[in-house]
């Protein structure tokens, strides 16, 4: 398969020459993560969306308190493990797919037009 670009014509060169100050690379990247930002963009954006993981944060904080104490502190942590664990595993697998998709596309061969 081919890729085709079209470069710039000429008729905006100074648009061009500012944008591509901010622009080193024709990359093309859809990824959110890497392999150092994945457990804390994951975890900011878990907690961030979703109101029912920060009410089973509070209730596993809430346990560690030995007056507050209702459960065992392992069975309230529970529920929040296995959501957020398979939440970040079904997320990690998107975001490889992805990063796959990606390298396949940036390594493909392209045809440029140019008048």
């Amino acid at each position: 398969k081919w890729r085709i670009v079209f470069p710039n014509n000429g008729r905006q060169q100074k648009d061009w020459d500012q944008a591509s100050r901010f622009y080193s690379g024709n990359r093309i990247q859809t990824t959110k993560y890497t392999w150092l930002t994945f457990l804390p963009k994951n975890l900011l954006k878990k907690f961030h969306r979703k109101v029912a993981n920060l009410y089973f944060l509070f209730l596993v904080v809430l346990n560690w308190f030995p007056q507050m104490e209702v459960f065992h502190r392992e069975i309230t942590m529970l529920p929040l493990i296995v959501m957020l664990l398979a939440s970040m595993i079904k997320d990690a697998i998107e975001d490889y797919r992805k990063y796959r998709f990606d390298k396949m596309i940036n390594s493909s061969r392209s045809r440029v037009y140019d008048k």
